[in-house]
């Protein structure tokens, strides 16, 4: 029996018990619910897998390759039912924004990273196709987000798992359905675990190192994490090498960083792990300008967000309008972010490097 190039996908698809939606050739896609009432979909080559929440932000929950976690620490095995943003915070990629994005300030009203992390999508889809890059296997979906008189854009991510391939695409494209421009700012926030001793690697060329102590920090620690962000402030190029030793990033410390491209319009970013593999991003400058560096290593949490690639910063709506970073989509026009992540083994690696120089 030949299977179908493209399924949609039904919530009533999905139970406790796993199993196989659609297989082409080394690629897979099986279904499940997650405890929580979840829906999940488990995308696999020959290479590993990528967990997605269809229905949920469209998230990559987690992400696996050569036996190796991508995917950050966190208190979270599985995902919540929830919208609350720091009530199930632990995925490998969520998509932010659009009406908001980042932190939101004390005269700030929208949630946390804006509406789309936890987006409830009202059409998804797995689907098998060849491009010339080679056969891939495909996540995607529909949600049409409307507030009235202000506010109706659609959103279509996607996310594209090749043959025998350790990176992967992530898309999100954005259409704006009223006949009034959209505001908007965008973020792809990708979450991998740091390395210990591993060094980082990119095509930066500036970085602002973010003075940020919340106030609801002891004393002790509070004063060691401000003393920490001053000595980067000096030489940020210290938090280039992966170190729990030496370095502190309890809660968390964010970097505002901008990249140069390749003669493709890509920028790049890598953890070179002691092994010597690693993890990569790249991203296009031209449609997200800032790369957001976001480090957090608590014990409970342990992340390294080298590069969220961005259309503005990451301190909430309020300051993205006073420091002119908000973006317009005219009506009735699209735009398109493309992200490229994943994992590279020892020889991949050096010939990634090897092209960024």
């Amino acid at each position: 029996m030949k299977l179908p190039s493209l399924l949609k996908l039904q919530k009533h698809f999905f139970v406790a018990k796993e199993h196989i939606f659609m297989e082409s050739g080394e690629l897979s896609a099986s279904g499940f619910l997650y405890p929580s009432g979840v829906h999940a979909l488990r995308i696999q080559n020959t290479r590993g897998e990528l967990i997605i929440l269809p229905f949920k932000g469209q998230q990559i929950w987690r992400a696996t390759f050569d036996g190796h976690e991508l995917t950050m620490k966190s208190m979270f095995d599985e995902p919540p039912e929830t919208e609350d943003f720091g009530a199930s915070y632990g995925c490998f990629m969520l998509h932010c924004g659009m009406t908001a994005m980042g932190n939101p300030s004390a005269v700030d009203t929208h949630p946390q990273h804006g509406e789309l992390p936890a987006l409830f999508y009202d059409t998804a889809y797995v689907a098998v196709g060849e491009d010339d890059i080679g056969r891939y296997i495909e996540v995607g979906g529909e949600a049409y987000y409307r507030r009235a008189f202000e506010i109706g854009y659609i959103a279509n991510p996607q996310i594209r798992l090749y043959e025998d391939q350790t990176l992967f695409d992530i898309r999100m494209t954005v259409t704006n359905k009223r006949n009034e421009p959209l505001s908007y700012a965008y973020l792809c926030h990708v979450n991998f675990r740091p390395v210990e001793g591993a060094e980082i690697y990119d095509t930066s060329n500036s970085i602002v190192v973010h003075q940020d102590v919340p106030g609801t920090l002891p004393p002790d620690k509070a004063a060691a994490l401000l003393a920490y962000i001053e000595e980067l402030a000096r030489n940020p190029r210290r938090m280039y090498r992966i170190d729990a030793e030496t370095q502190i990033y309890e809660p968390e410390i964010v970097f505002t960083m901008r990249y140069d491209q390749d003669e493709r319009g890509w920028a790049h970013c890598m953890q070179l792990a002691p092994e010597g593999d690693g993890h990569y991003v790249a991203f296009r400058p031209d449609d997200t300008p800032y790369g957001i560096r976001w480090i957090a290593r608590t014990g409970s949490e342990d992340a390294l967000g080298m590069a969220l690639p961005a259309t503005a910063e990451h301190k909430g709506l309020h300051y993205c309008r006073m420091n002119g970073q908000m973006k317009t989509l005219p009506p009735h026009e699209a735009v398109t972010f493309h992200v490229k992540a994943g994992y590279l083994d020892s020889s991949q690696l050096q010939n990634m490097r090897r092209n960024m120089k």
